[in-house]
């Protein structure tokens, strides 16, 4: 699906980036284009190659990178869509899958205030850079990307790389796997899959946090990560109290594939944007993580969105639309009508 939308517009976003030095409309650039790409990892080492060659300086570049972490989240929404005609069902996977845009929204709102009145992020970036600047590149493929790849390719052949064709078949082929899934999982938990669950993978907030950083981590994709656990908490295997660390740890995993392509560069500017997403990602977590009253907040609010759409399933769609990409549209469209 990410391929598919890629061929909508991948050029397309490289020219959005480029557009503003505005740090609020950088903010919204760096959501739409990761919400038409669908890999915050490819907006940011997008944004990594143009800081090191010169196409923009870092300050413009840090809003994008934050953007990016919100604009990430579209894919497992869209995920927990496959649930809609089953209302407690979609209840918990929809809750579950937009804590993660409301925790990223609620870090973005706070850092980027601290970024434009302090300079934190680029600072203690610019310290990181210093501390690293000598380690060299050990290259990880992703080995989700090494097994589907035959699959996608064949798909692209057969409906001649259109994009609205590869789309249509990706996400027939997305419900249909869902439903599966969601069909095996329960199965599985009568075979105590549950327990093992809960009693290893998820046992407290640490080892879900590190399952999230690990996984991701390996696959380069916090798109993949997060969606992988979405019918879990549609199955009721998983809680939003379970998937709220592990989320937090996906964020943090995400940010290695842009490390190491800027660690090709060789470039300060473009290492420094690399480690401002990690910096991000880990303040953000530290800040909510240890801090049970912090921590809920998110949890809180997802649950009642969750609660209000389930009511009026059509909600869901709408907010997907207007979260991703009507708001960041706007915003731009009315930028570049303002600078004319």
């Amino acid at each position: 699906m990410g391929i598919s939308l890629q061929l909508f517009g991948s050029g397309f976003a490289e020219q959005l980036i480029r557009t503003t030095a505005n740090p609020l409309v950088g903010l919204f650039i760096g959501l739409l284009t990761t919400s038409i790409i669908q890999s915050s990892s490819a907006t940011t080492s997008m944004v990594v190659a143009l800081v090191a060659g010169g196409g923009i300086p870092i300050a413009n570049a840090i809003p994008i990178v934050l953007g990016a972490n919100i604009g990430t989240t579209v894919t497992n929404t869209l995920v927990s869509l496959a649930f809609i005609t089953r209302k407690e069902e979609f209840r918990k996977a929809f809750a579950c899958s937009i804590v993660h845009d409301l925790f990223n929204i609620m870090a973005v709102i706070i850092f980027m205030l601290i970024e434009i009145n302090t300079g934190y992020l680029q600072w203690v970036s610019s310290l990181m850079y210093r501390l690293f600047s000598e380690v060299g590149l050990i290259k990880i493929a992703s080995p989700l990307k090494l097994i589907t790849r035959p699959a996608v390719n064949l798909l692209l052949d057969a409906t001649r790389h259109t994009s609205i064709l590869s789309l249509v078949v990706a996400l027939l082929i997305l419900f249909l796997s869902l439903r599966s899934l969601v069909s095996l999982l329960k199965k599985l938990v009568v075979r105590r899959a549950e327990r093992f669950i809960h009693e290893y993978l998820f046992k407290n907030i640490l080892r879900g946090l590190l399952l999230g950083f690990v996984l991701t981590a390996i696959i380069q994709s916090s798109s993949v990560t997060l969606s992988l656990i979405v019918p879990l908490a549609g199955a009721g295997i998983l809680t939003i109290e379970q998937v709220f660390p592990y989320a937090l740890g996906a964020n943090i995993g995400t940010s290695v594939t842009a490390i190491m392509a800027s660690l090709v560069t060789g470039n300060p500017a473009a290492i420094t944007i690399a480690f401002v997403h990690l910096t991000f990602n880990v303040s953000g977590t530290l800040l909510f993580l240890p801090f049970k009253l912090l921590r809920r907040i998110p949890i809180y609010c997802s649950n009642w969105i969750s609660e209000v759409v389930t009511n009026a399933r059509r909600y869901a769609i709408i907010y997907i639309i207007v979260i991703f990409y009507v708001v960041p549209i706007s915003i731009v469209l009315f930028w570049r009508w303002l600078i004319v």
